[in-house]
């Protein structure tokens, strides 16, 4: 008797859980009631012609077709934070619509609204069968807006009445309860945030730099010799030398003859004794050709940015003719790092942005074909796949210590993040050179160094070493490799000595740069 009593009541649910059964079922009902409370208000609005725009709204952002279409113009016709923004956005929808759809969907089923919940005519023909919680639509509404506003926050406001359009949309025909967009949007915003771990975003400040100093004046760039190197570039140069002779009337322009050296085309001009200071107007390999000629001779270098992407001249905030003349006409410059590599103990080649051996060349021409039009960090997870997948491992020894490498990186000054793919350089004057190198000794290597890059996972990676230093020796064990700096191969040797060379570059830069300012700001280590 005792045990049937006993066999009774086993199957009742024990008091604890029974309260919280009934808490949630009570925070059900409480979210149901009001769900209904706000349907049935949106159903007693008057008919008016915004319930035919609304439905086509909605139809319209059917497997987002909507977000497509913005992010294809962004891509088509923005320039740079806005394509990056449209990029960005199209990959967290992507994102945000596979959750949502693929895996939200199926685990929380739950029915959409009844049919007369709305009147007649606002329904849609053919309603939609799948689950209503989360609502798909609202989650890539709000993915496309919130990764646009990472990268375009003016772009974001002008398109995030749109998204509320669409979101309140789907409660207006009937297909979503109000939770279930709000769940859809609070999903689709948490996945457009989250693209920042393996995408970091570029910051729009330039570099920070060294000592300013004041130089003798060059008015109307008299004393100046301007290397143009006019074929470099997507043909903005012709552009920037027109508004360069406009700005600098007393400049020598020297136009760069592809068949000489840059010694030899300068060296004829310094003999001179009338050259004051040097200006480049060209690409990143151009500048860095120019640099290394006014590293040596002691001069200023004025830069104009006439190349594709101007690495150089974005970070150390160039980029205007104007901003630069002005500082020519009132002797302002400014102090900043560059790099130095020794091939084989045979003399060194200055660069300002990076050097790099094993198959980062071919990662970086990938990379810098593709970056304009689909933003750094996508076009640079599809180089790294692609180099990954045909490159030989690289015999070497850094520093002393044998290690087999896939690609080495040499950045002169710090870059970030130091946890992913370097994408910006906050920094050109603490006299240190960024060293990451991808290692090929490391048991299933490749795919850990895929996988890695696209969950923003590099940091933890054994397969990934990032150290800043001031000096690195690589040496190659099985024979000669090509060494690319600043964009440009040319050069082969088996050993390489990278330094930094704190403040040796002094270029003419307007008050408009963020500038570090300060006497000892150039001589503070990192």
């Amino acid at each position: 008797m005792q045990f049937e009593r006993a066999s009774r009541r086993s199957p009742r649910t024990p008091r604890r859980f029974r309260r919280v059964t009934r808490t949630q079922a009570r925070t059900r009902g409480l979210a149901g009631s009001l769900d209904r409370h706000l349907v049935a208000r949106s159903a007693r609005l008057r008919p008016t012609p915004a319930d035919q725009a609304l439905r086509a709204l909605s139809t319209g952002a059917n497997y987002n077709r909507l977000w497509l279409g913005f992010g294809a113009a962004m891509l088509l016709l923005g320039k740079g934070p806005v394509r990056r923004a449209g990029v960005r956005g199209l990959l967290a929808v992507g994102l945000a619509s596979g959750v949502a759809n693929g895996v939200a969907k199926p685990l929380f089923p739950r029915r959409r609204p009844p049919d007369e919940s709305v009147p007649f005519v606002r329904r849609l023909v053919t309603p939609p069968v799948s689950s209503s919680f989360p609502s798909g639509h609202a989650a890539s509404a709000a993915a496309f807006v919130t990764g646009v506003a990472l990268e375009s926050p003016a772009t974001a406001v002008a398109l995030a009445p749109v998204a509320a359009a669409v979101g309140y949309s789907r409660v207006h025909i009937g297909v979503h309860w109000p939770s279930d967009v709000a769940a859809g949007a609070l999903l689709g915003a948490g996945v457009a945030l989250g693209t920042r771990r393996w995408w970091a975003l570029r910051p729009d400040e330039p570099a920070l730099v060294g000592e300013t100093e004041t130089v003798d004046p060059l008015p109307h760039g008299r004393g100046l010799l301007l290397v143009a190197n006019v074929l470099s570039g997507s043909g903005a140069a012709e552009e920037v030398l027109a508004e360069v002779r406009a700005a600098l009337p007393a400049a020598r322009i020297l136009p760069l003859d592809h068949e000489r050296t840059l010694d030899e085309q300068i060296a004829e001009h310094l003999g001179s004794g009338e050259v004051r200071a040097l200006g480049v107007l060209g690409g990143d390999g151009t500048v860095s050709g120019l640099a290394e000629i006014a590293v040596r001779e002691q001069l200023p270098l004025a830069v104009f940015a006439g190349g594709t992407l101007n690495h150089f001249a974005k970070d150390a905030a160039v980029e205007d003719v104007a901003h630069t003349a002005s500082a020519l006409d009132a002797g302002a410059v400014a102090q900043v790092d560059v790099a130095a590599v020794d091939l084989d103990g045979e003399g060194e080649r200055v660069f300002v942005n990076t050097a790099s051996l094993g198959g980062y060349p071919d990662f970086v021409h990938l990379r810098e074909r593709w970056e304009h039009r689909i933003g750094k960090w996508p076009a640079a997870g599809i180089a790294m796949v692609r180099v990954l997948l045909r490159a030989q491992p690289l015999h070497a020894v850094v520093d002393g210590v044998p290690v087999a490498l896939w690609m080495l990186f040499v950045g002169n000054g710090s870059y970030s993040p130091a946890d992913q793919i370097p994408m910006s350089r906050p920094e050109l004057h603490r006299g240190v050179i960024d060293v990451r190198y991808l290692r090929a000794d490391v048991a299933f290597s490749r795919t850990r160094l895929v996988w890695a890059t696209l969950t923003g996972t590099l940091a933890e990676s054994a397969t990934y070493v990032r150290r800043a230093t001031d000096r690195l020796d690589v040496r190659i064990s099985s024979g000669p490799v090509s060494l690319a700096t600043d964009g440009e191969v040319g050069y082969r040797g088996t050993e390489f000595r990278f330094t930094s060379r704190p403040g040796a570059l002094r270029i003419f830069r307007g008050a408009s740069g963020h500038i570090g300012g300060g006497s000892d700001v150039g001589a503070r280590g990192d």
